[in-house]
């Protein structure tokens, strides 16, 4: 499976760039802090699909979908925090792309499993 063609990757390479356009305005301050660690998050989302995808099964892609989910919760709070700390007064785009990537993310870890369950049936 090329990880090219799922819609769950190509909405979190959106809602990365979305936050590198969001933490952009950040304070120079944060730089080494909040604005590296929200990157890194954000990134670590559609990077770890891309790989589960690469690995070839089943079960190998769900472990690392739930990374991503793991990488999600991790975005969620820092931009929780960074609306707490005044860096910003938050965006409804980030927060959009953030509930439909985890939606996505869930969605397919069903599909995969469910498509398990199948195969051990028969």
């Amino acid at each position: 499976m090329n990880h090219k063609d799922l819609e769950v990757w190509k909405h979190s390479i959106g809602l990365a760039k979305a936050v590198y356009q969001l933490s952009g305005d950040f304070p120079p301050s944060e730089l080494y802090g909040l604005t590296a660690q929200i990157r890194r998050s954000a990134v670590s989302i559609s990077s770890n699909i891309a790989e589960g995808a690469a690995r070839g099964t089943d079960k190998e892609f769900i472990y690392f979908l739930h990374i991503a989910l793991g990488s999600l919760a991790e975005l969620d709070t820092q931009y929780i925090l960074s609306k707490e700390f005044g860096s910003t007064q938050g965006c409804a785009e980030v927060e959009k792309c953030i509930e439909d990537v985890r939606k996505m993310t869930l969605g397919l870890i069903k599909h995969l499993k469910n498509k398990r369950a199948v195969k051990s049936e028969e």
